[in-house]
């Protein structure tokens, strides 16, 4: 369960720091641990909503690209 939780995350974090346009400033950990936790926030809010499979992926990712966005701007005010 961990290790598919990471690999997930790292997938979701990838695919969220394609989306969010520039060079971002985070470690790859960061960018593992903001997309596990995009997976269950993205997955949470598609299940309230009871989005089909393909638009739980999209809200993951889009839910990931906020968070790589987020974090990149305190990452980036810090240095």
């Amino acid at each position: 369960m961990i290790i598919q939780a990471v690999v997930v995350g790292l997938i979701i974090g990838a695919l969220g720091r394609l989306v969010v346009p520039g060079k971002q400033h985070l470690s790859i950990w960061l960018t593992v641990l903001l997309g596990i936790v995009a997976a269950f926030v993205g997955g949470w809010l598609a299940s309230l909503l009871s989005l089909h499979l393909l638009l739980v992926l999209i809200v993951q990712i889009v839910v990931a690209a906020a968070l790589v966005y987020l974090a990149d701007g305190l990452y980036a005010r810090r240095g």
